[in-house]
């Protein structure tokens, strides 16, 4: 892609009411753009980078064997009066039809899933079984302050998980957490990431959470000093003791929450009579999983841990793009030439032919945080200049040298 294709503008200015600073960075950067509080457009670059995320989640989930669907976010009132959630869901936001008729936009869709898990699990054999979809969720949130970390639009992975019993849910449940962790390694935010107890509301004891260490999170969490698992504050009663491991040496942080799976049990299942059949012919209930990922909040949370002073620092397997090539001092030929070599070889590099300064491409490369650098000016003398982002130093390369680096 070349920069001067791109319909949108790095600029220096933000919303003032925009306080987290990975929002400020994609917005300056062109990432996404504002349309109200909590409500956000998905640019190019931001598109590219959310994709990415997504596609690092199938990967993983689908190794679990769960199957992609994509739900409707337009779900009757009746469905949620099933479940006792049309007056309690405090964050549903509520709609009728021109026919008359009563919908709760998609807040969470155990209220489709299990309808739906119905016409297709009857027998023992039907299980364990999962399903995941990556799909746009809707919450009337109060506190839409913290940009993409907080939303009231917002694109989620969500799997549910359907079992015979509950020894079979906690066997899938250590498999999703162990998923989750591969997820976040791979999306770069792993040192910072801790698996956190939490409350498990009318689930269970305990919920998981994966909260992420930041400054720009609302949630303060006790990070065990011997196992570095957490515990969610909220849920302190009396002095802190591990879960884990019974250690009372602690750690408090801000931290951001990328990630949650629950034991839901019955929960769901039994409001709409999801049963199975055993191998002794008796009639039971189907015992339930949920396990999800705000995918635009961990665009967010990367940025919030992968920075500095002068712009983003994107992790390469999320990145929009791997290369941001320049070509300075007459030279700008030679860079449209390597552009082109470089597609050939799978690269995805974005080319800055744009009539600016080289100070101004420079700054901009900073700011969008593109992992490598490759510049092309008299100094190079028919090499590359090659650095990566996140080091100040930069070498001079040939072309089977910078794809050896660079890789596709």
């Amino acid at each position: 892609m070349k920069l001067s294709e791109l319909v949108v503008k790095t600029r220096k200015d933000f919303p003032k009411d925009e306080v987290s600073v990975s929002s400020q960075l994609l917005i300056r950067a062109g990432f996404i753009d504002k349309l109200t509080a909590g409500v956000y457009t998905l640019l190019p670059l931001g598109l590219r980078t959310t994709s990415k995320i997504s596609d690092i989640i199938r990967d993983e989930t689908e190794k679990m064997g769960a199957s992609e669907i994509l739900m409707p976010s337009l779900v009757p009132k009746e469905k949620w009066e099933a479940t006792g959630r049309w007056k309690s869901f405090g964050a549903l936001y509520r709609l009728q039809g021109a026919d008359e008729k009563e919908y709760g936009l998609g807040a969470t869709h155990e209220e489709v899933v299990v309808p739906l898990a119905k016409n297709f699990i009857s027998s023992y054999r039907d299980l364990p079984t999962g399903l995941y979809q990556i799909q746009n969720k809707f919450r009337d949130e109060t506190r839409a302050k913290s940009g993409v970390l907080r939303t009231r639009e917002f694109i989620m992975y969500d799997l549910y998980s359907f079992h015979a019993d509950k020894k079979d849910l906690e066997r899938y449940y250590d498999k999703a957490k162990e998923v989750f962790g591969k997820i976040f390694a791979r999306c770069g935010i792993k040192d910072e990431t801790y698996y956190t107890f939490a409350s498990g509301g009318s689930f269970a004891k305990y919920s998981h959470e994966f909260q992420t260490k930041t400054e720009a999170g609302e949630d303060e969490v006790y990070v065990c000093k011997k196992c570095q698992t957490g515990l969610n504050r909220e849920i302190l009663d009396g002095d802190f003791k591990c879960p884990a491991c019974d250690s009372n040496e602690y750690d408090l942080i801000k931290a951001v929450e990328v990630g949650n799976i629950f034991k839901l049990n019955d929960k769901y299942s039994r409001p709409f009579d999801l049963t199975f059949t055993d191998k002794d012919g008796q009639d039971k209930i189907v015992l339930m999983g949920c396990y999800g990922i705000g995918v635009q909040r961990l665009m967010g949370t990367i940025v919030e841990v992968n920075r500095d002073k002068d712009g983003m620092i994107w992790p390469e397997e999320v990145a929009p793009y791997r290369i941001y090539l320049i070509g300075l001092e007459g030279r700008e030929k030679e860079a449209e030439t390597l552009y082109g070599k470089l597609q050939e070889k799978g690269v995805e590099v974005l080319l800055d032919d744009r009539d600016l300064s080289a100070g101004e491409k420079f700054a901009d490369c900073d700011l969008l945080g593109i992992p490598y650098r490759v510049v092309i000016s008299k100094k190079t003398d028919g090499k590359f200049e090659l650095k990566k982002r996140a080091q100040k130093d930069s070498a001079l390369v040939d072309f089977n040298e910078l794809i050896a680096q660079v890789g596709s």
